[in-house]
C-alpha cells in the first residue's frame, strides 16, 4: 500500500499518469451513458407504449444487477488470473489495497514459442479502481444490448435471474479469450474494443434466448411503431457520442490510436447511416428514421473490432459494408429464411450486433495495418492479409466461430435451467396489457389514451375507484358511454 502511493502528494503515486487517469474515467462515464440513459430512453421510446416501462426497466436493472456482479467475482474471471485457457479465477474486487494499486492484466504478457518475454504485461498508468469501472460499463452494456432481442414478452422475472448466469458464464468467456490474457488473446486474434467480445456475443445470445423466450403476440409483431421517434433519437445520439468513450478508451491511455479510434469511429457510423438510409430511399421509396439509426448502430459495431488498428480510408470501407450487408441480410435474407422469421428479435439485434460484429472482425483481418498493430498489439509483426498476413484472417473466423459456439451453447443451457423455476414468457393476460400488468405503472398517462383500459376495469379496486370519481372521468383511458 504505501509502495502503491508513493509519490509527490496525497493520493497520487509514481506510476499515476493524471491525463491517461482522467481520460479513462471520462471513457468510462461516455460507454456508461450509452446504458445509463442512452439505452434506456432508446429501449422505452422504439417500442410500443404498452411496453416502454417494461423495456426501460429491464435495461436499469440490468446496469445494478452487472455492477455487483461484477466487483463481487466477474472482473475477476474476466481479466485476473488464470484457471482455464478462456477462463480466469474469479475473486472479489473491492479491496482497499487491490483497488488502489496500479492497474494490471496478470495474464496479458505474451511470449516467445522459446519462452523468452515478447510483450509485458499490460499495466496501464491509473489504479485498478479506473480499470475495474471501465471494464464494467462494457459488461454492462453488452447485457442490455442482448435485453433488445427479447423485449415484450420476456418474464421480467426470469430476467433477473438470467443477468447474472449469462455475464458470469458467457460474457466473462469471451473478455477473458480475447482481453484478458486468454488463448486467443495469445494467438494474436484482434477484437480491439469487443466486435466480438459485445457485439457479436450480445447478438447471438440474444437470438438464442428469443428462441427460448418465444414470439411476442401477433399482434404485436404485425405492427409494433415506436411511440416516440423523437426521444428514440435523443437515446440514439447518446449512444453513437458514448462511442468515443467505448472506442477512445480501448488502449487504456490519451495517445494516438485513441484519437485515430476516435475519428475511425466517427467515419464508419457516418458512412453507415448514409448508405443504409439510401438503400432505404431506392428499395422502398422514402428514408427512414428507424433505418438511419439502424444503419448508425451497425457502422459503429462493425469499426469496434479494428477502430485502433486501420487507417481511416479503411474506416470508410468499413462503414459501406456495415450499411449494406446487415441491410440485406435484414430486409432481404430474412423474407426467405423459415428459421430468421420463427425466431423474433424485437429489435434485430442479430442483424444489427452479429452481423456487423462479425463482418467488421473479419474486415479486421484484411485491413489491419501492420504500424498500429505493433502500437498496441501484444504479439508483433501481426498484420492483415492485405499487408501479407493471411493468416490473421483465419484467426479472426475462428475467434467469431469459438464465440458463436459458446454462446449459443451456454445461453441454452442457462435458459432450459431458470425455466425448471421460472417460466420465460410472461403469460398471456400479461402480454394483452403490457406495463399496466406488470409493473402497474404506465409510461404515459394520457386521457384517452392507453392500451390498460381494459385491465383497469378489471381490476375490481380500480372498478371502484373509478364509480367513486364519476362516469365522466376518463384518466385511465376508458371509452366514455355519453
Amino acid at each position: 500500500m504505501t509502495e502503491n502511493l508513493a509519490g509527490g502528494g496525497r493520493g497520487t503515486a509514481l506510476w499515476l499518469n493524471n491525463g491517461d487517469n482522467a481520460w479513462q474515467m471520462t471513457a468510462a462515464t461516455l460507454v456508461g451513458l450509452q446504458s445509463m440513459p442512452g439505452l434506456v430512453i432508446l429501449y422505452a421510446s422504439i417500442v410500443k407504449k404498452k411496453w416502454a416501462v417494461n423495456s426501460a426497466f429491464m435495461a436499469l436493472y440490468a446496469f445494478a444487477a452487472v455492477l455487483i456482479c461484477w466487483v463481487l467475482v466477474d472482473f475477476r474471471i474476466a481479466f485476473g488470473d488464470e484457471l482455464l485457457p478462456f477462463w480466469g479465477k474469479g475473486a472479489l474486487a473491492l479491496d482497499q489495497k487491490y483497488l488502489t494499486g496500479r492497474a494490471t492484466v496478470p495474464e496479458s504478457k505474451h511470449h516467445y514459442a522459446n519462452g523468452t518475454v515478447e510483450t509485458e504485461a499490460n499495466m496501464p498508468s491509473f489504479p485498478m479502481a479506473t480499470l475495474v469501472y471501465f471494464q464494467f460499463t462494457f459488461a454492462a452494456i453488452t447485457t442490455v444490448l442482448l435485453a433488445g432481442s427479447v423485449l415484450g414478452r420476456m418474464n421480467i422475472k426470469a430476467w433477473m435471474a438470467f443477468v447474472p448466469l449469462w455475464l458470469t458464464f458467457c460474457y466473462t468467456v469471451g473478455a477473458f479469450s480475447l482481453w484478458g490474457g486468454g488463448f486467443l488473446y495469445h494467438w494474436g486474434v484482434i477484437d480491439y474494443s469487443g466486435g466480438y467480445v459485445i457485439h457479436l456475443a450480445s447478438g447471438i445470445s440474444g437470438f438464442t434466448a428469443a428462441y427460448w423466450v418465444g414470439p411476442r403476440l401477433q399482434a404485436d409483431r404485425d405492427r409494433y411503431v415506436p411511440n416516440n421517434i423523437l426521444l428514440m433519437l435523443a437515446g440514439a445520439g447518446l449512444l453513437w457520442m458514448g462511442w468515443s468513450g467505448f472506442n477512445g478508451g480501448a488502449p487504456y491511455a490519451a495517445n494516438i490510436i485513441s484519437s485515430l479510434a476516435i475519428l475511425n469511429t466517427n467515419i464508419s457510423a457516418s458512412t453507415s447511416l448514409l448508405v443504409w438510409t439510401s438503400l432505404d430511399v431506392f428499395y422502398f421509396g422514402k428514408p427512414s428514421v428507424i433505418g438511419a439509426v439502424q444503419g448508425m448502430i451497425t457502422g459503429l459495431a462493425c469499426i469496434t473490432p479494428g477502430a485502433g488498428v486501420v487507417q481511416s480510408w479503411a474506416a470508410i470501407i468499413y462503414g459501406v459494408l456495415a450499411g449494406s450487408v446487415p441491410w440485406f441480410s435484414m430486409m432481404i435474407l430474412h423474407k426467405k429464411s423459415t428459421l430468421l422469421q420463427k425466431v423474433d428479435d424485437t429489435l434485430a439485434v442479430f442483424y444489427t450486433h452479429a452481423v456487423a460484429g462479425i463482418l467488421g472482425g473479419l474486415l479486421t483481418g484484411l485491413l489491419a495495418h501492420p504500424t498500429l498493430c505493433n502500437m498496441i498489439l501484444p504479439v508483433k509483426n501481426t498484420k492483415g492479409a492485405f499487408y501479407g498476413g493471411g493468416m490473421l484472417f483465419v484467426k479472426q473466423l475462428v475467434a467469431a466461430l469459438f464465440i458463436i459456439g459458446w454462446n449459443i451453447v451456454a445461453t441454452t443451457i442457462i435458459l432450459l435451467l431458470i425455466r425448471i423455476v421460472i417460466p420465460l414468457r410472461m403469460p398471456e393476460e400479461h402480454l394483452l396489457i403490457g406495463d399496466d400488468a406488470v409493473h402497474g405503472e404506465e409510461a404515459y398517462s394520457l386521457w384517452g389514451d392507453g392500451d390498460a383500459a381494459k385491465h383497469g376495469w378489471n381490476n375490481p379496486a380500480q372498478a371502484d375507484e373509478m364509480g367513486q370519481m364519476g362516469r365522466f372521468n376518463g384518466a385511465r383511458g376508458v371509452t366514455i358511454d355519453l
